[in-house]
């Protein structure tokens, strides 16, 4: 790790963003190797990121449901 990194990381924990969005932005980030990794650790994170991927702006069909009743 570089010190721009660990900089760069500590700026991102001041804004406080919640863990599974951290989680979730480092998926879209990550190399093929990497993103193995993080999808064994977080499987059901990566499942509700590639749902939200490809659902219309990002709303899951039990989101639109919902907005119906």
């Amino acid at each position: 790790m570089s010190l721009y990194e660990y900089e760069e990381g500590r700026d991102i924990a001041v804004k406080d963003p919640p863990f599974y969005a951290l989680i979730q932005a480092a998926m879209r980030r990550a190399d093929t190797a990497n993103l193995e990794m993080l999808k064994g650790c977080w499987p059901e994170v990566w499942l509700e990121l590639r749902a939200r991927y490809n659902a219309p702006g990002g709303m899951l069909q039990s989101e639109l449901e919902g907005d119906e009743k």
